[in-house]
């Protein structure tokens, strides 16, 4: 287990490593909306959105992300595209990854993303599948630097065994059916207080969940106005 108390990983200096998860994140607010904003030296009369498509292997994340990029007319990150080589290499033999693993992939993510916006989009939609809490508050620090940023998360959720057939059915993909489990042995579903996450369940027709997503970041969107 990655330890918060421990030297950076991989050499990371404090400056470019994600400050600590949830203990301390507070000063963070979320809005009734459901999203988590914070201070910085930008505008804060125009907003950006930053939306994660989260879960499980199988669940649709890169379905549902590229049909509410497309539909928002925001760009999209493939989440699976920056794992380092070594995660790919132990995920292609079966073997989980750990926390340390996963802390420099989820780095990367949160910095593509601000880099996005920065380079002028209004929004980013990435799929990710931020198991663990701390996952996800290693992504909600983005709204540290970036004042004018909200920040969502799009928890697709289904059982395990359908997302098992699923994985199984699946061709071309390092990921195995075997790493189903593993994800499931660590998943922490979202809890009450996060309340910046939108649960959408995974388990119906692929088209009714990419709309049932999509409507609930419309409404999400228009509660904003």
């Amino acid at each position: 287990m990655l330890s918060y108390d421990s030297a950076m990983p991989n050499g990371q200096d404090q400056a470019a490593a994600a400050p600590l998860p949830s203990a301390s994140v507070k000063p963070v607010a979320a809005t009734a909306a459901g999203a988590v904003v914070a201070n910085s030296q930008t505008q804060p009369h125009q907003q950006h959105h930053l939306w994660l498509v989260t879960g499980p292997a199988g669940c649709g994340k890169t379905t549902v992300a590229e049909h509410l990029a497309n539909a928002l007319d925001i760009p999209y990150i493939e989440g699976d595209l920056y794992h380092p080589q070594s995660n790919i290499d132990k995920m292609s033999s079966g073997i989980p990854l750990t926390d340390a693993d996963r802390w420099d992939w989820l780095t990367e993510l949160r910095n593509q993303a601000n880099s996005r916006i920065h380079d002028g989009a209004e929004g980013v939609v990435v799929a990710c599948s931020a198991l663990k809490l701390k996952y996800r508050d290693v992504i909600r620090v983005a709204a540290y630097w970036d004042r004018s940023l909200i920040i969502h998360f799009i928890f697709l959720h289904a059982p395990a065994e359908l997302l098992l057939k699923r994985v199984t059915a699946r061709k071309g993909h390092y990921m195995g059916a075997n790493m189903v489990k593993s994800q499931f042995d660590i998943l922490e579903r979202p809890r009450e207080d996060e309340i910046d996450v939108i649960t959408v369940d995974a388990s119906r027709d692929v088209d009714e969940v990419k709309e049932d997503a999509l409507e609930k970041v419309k409404a999400m969107l228009a509660a904003e106005e």
